[in-house]
């Protein structure tokens, strides 16, 4: 958005008056003057008018370790929510990057900035700088021999009338293994592996791109990214 919009559409200012404001050396954008109206800003900027705030908010990332039994989701009237487990921090602006469902475990990624979880979220075609996200995978039954295979060539969904993307799947014992896919499809892991004949028992993310969950944060816990992770999705 445009700093002269932002300035009639938020703060209730006439263009008139913006105009006025600009060249009378009275408005700022992160500490710097600015002098011209169609200075682009974004939800991040922090704006000043004759020395008031008008906008001074922080874009916030965070990894959770999230447990069992927890929604991804901001509120819920029943189930206790990922959100719930950020004490100590104003969660009110925040929302989840990639869900994960009720009984799933592992990095959950929230932030308030919509743009920047668009770009980590957004399916993308095949072969088209696609994001890995990796899972650690425990099933009911011994993995077949062939079950890596079949991922690699893709696994048929007939409700979306879509074929998976290539996934990697690296065999850790008979029920064990870690698997690599590039997509967020509902379900999308249990579904690969009930296509093959097999039930998932556990499953627990741990990395998304180049945000892998730090293996000391315990179950429950949280940490702000660090700008090296964040920096990295705008960067790919």
């Amino acid at each position: 958005m445009h700093l002269d919009r932002f300035l009639c559409k938020q703060a209730d200012y006439s263009r008139k008056t913006v105009l006025q404001l600009l060249s009378q050396k009275q408005v700022k954008v992160d500490g710097n003057v600015i002098l011209h109206r169609d200075y682009p800003i974004t939800p991040f900027s922090h704006i000043e008018v004759q020395g008031k705030q008008i906008q001074n908010a922080t874009a916030r990332y965070y990894m959770l370790n999230k447990p069992a039994g927890i929604l991804s989701a901001t509120t819920d009237p029943i189930h206790c929510t990922a959100l719930t487990l950020l004490t100590g921090i104003n969660t009110t602006d925040l929302h989840i990057a990639g869900r994960l469902d009720r009984a799933t475990t592992g990095l959950l990624i929230l932030t308030n900035d919509g743009k920047w979880s668009r770009q980590l979220t957004e399916l993308k075609p095949i072969g088209a700088n696609q994001i890995p996200k990796v899972y650690l995978v425990e099933t009911a039954y011994a993995i077949s021999p062939t079950t890596a295979q079949r991922f690699k060539e893709g696994i048929y969904f007939k409700t979306e009338n879509v074929t998976t993307s290539p996934a990697q799947l690296d065999i850790i014992h008979e029920t064990l293994a870690r698997l690599t896919i590039y997509e967020g499809r509902y379900h999308q892991v249990k579904r690969m592996f009930a296509a093959v004949g097999n039930r998932v028992t556990q499953l627990h993310r741990e990395q998304v791109g180049s945000i892998i969950l730090e293996p000391a944060l315990t179950t429950g816990l949280f940490r702000a990214l660090t700008p090296q992770e964040v920096n990295w999705v705008w960067k790919r």
